[in-house]
């Protein structure tokens, strides 16, 4: 198992954690009760291409099982660093028990690091805050990053994605004492959180409606403020949304999905043989049932629909 290295978080977060740690784990114990799953997703329009005569976030480099000048300068460093989460409940976060960060993507981190580098030991997981995912790629404190990371044309324009590995949209999370029912009635004159730089962010930007933004490092900030009632409403990417209702039965999802996208890995622009890499594990990933598996064990109990609903269609 690879070395980890982490980023202190506020004693808030640390406490949250730690009472949930009965739900963390591969899963709930045998014969007891799962949290209820995510409320039904609606039905939305297919994914359609940002804007921009050159943005495509399906498009990436064909995958490939060589080593280039990028591989071979990770692996002339013995090291493999990826950036993660370690907030995201079935995601990425630590297991209080355990002391190990686990989740879905962690599992996929881990197969990353194993194929390219041929050794699990010779991976690094380093947290990375959601805000600072692009600056710690570009700054090469990171190699790949690993994190519910949304392809959007602004972010090609910083960094190279992967084939894209998750089909996600944006949607609110709620007190359970809320009214609202509707993602317009949890937002409209209310005070929400999102993530800095997160595409929930840029959604609610786009909502003149909004009453106020409230903008924090990661998006379990948002739930700890939602718990103390400092803000009305956490908008973020479906299923981490999903993970907030399963992991805190005091808030619930609303009605309704906004801004269908999919998330990618991403590194540096000019990796490109790192990215074929990449693309070659991801393709070798879900077609031996290793994707499905994680999905099953990780997800499957929050996320209304079967799996391969949420594996984006590879053009």
């Amino acid at each position: 198992m690879g070395k980890t290295t982490v980023r202190a978080r506020s004693v808030t977060a640390v406490a949250l954690l730690a009472s949930c740690a009965a739900l963390l784990g591969a899963g709930a114990p045998q014969g007891a009760a799962l949290p209820p799953a995510a409320p039904a997703r609606p039905a939305q329009a297919p994914l359609q291409e940002q804007a921009g005569n050159d943005c495509d976030v399906y498009r990436s480099v064909p995958p490939s099982s060589e080593d280039g000048p990028a591989v071979k300068a990770i692996k002339a460093k013995r090291s493999l660093v990826i950036g993660v989460d370690q907030n995201s409940f079935r995601w990425g976060s630590r297991n209080p028990n355990t002391g190990q960060i686990e989740g879905f993507d962690i599992d996929l981190a881990r197969a990353i690091g194993a194929a390219v580098m041929g050794d699990p030991d010779k991976v690094t997981l380093k947290a990375v805050p959601t805000a600072e995912r692009v600056k710690f790629v570009q700054e090469g404190r990171v190699d790949l990053i690993v994190r519910t990371m949304t392809i959007t044309c602004d972010r090609l324009q910083q960094v190279a994605f992967s084939k894209p590995y998750f089909t996600t949209s944006q949607r609110v999370v709620v007190p359970r004492s809320s009214p609202a029912k509707t993602i317009d009635e949890a937002v409209d004159g209310k005070t929400v959180c999102a993530a800095t730089s997160s595409s929930a962010e840029d959604e609610l930007k786009a909502r003149p409606k909004v009453g106020k933004i409230v903008s924090v490092e990661n998006h379990l900030d948002c739930l700890v403020l939602m718990q103390l009632g400092k803000v009305d409403a956490t908008m973020t990417d479906d299923g981490l949304a999903a993970s907030q209702a399963a992991q805190d039965q005091t808030v619930r999802l609303v009605d309704g999905e906004v801004r269908p996208a999919v998330m990618g890995i991403a590194m540096l622009k000019n990796s490109t043989d790192l990215t074929a890499r990449v693309n070659q594990v991801l393709a070798d990933y879900h077609a031996s049932g290793a994707w499905r598996a994680g999905y099953d064990r990780w997800l499957k109990p929050y996320m209304l629909n079967d799996a391969e609903h949420y594996w984006p269609t590879q053009r």
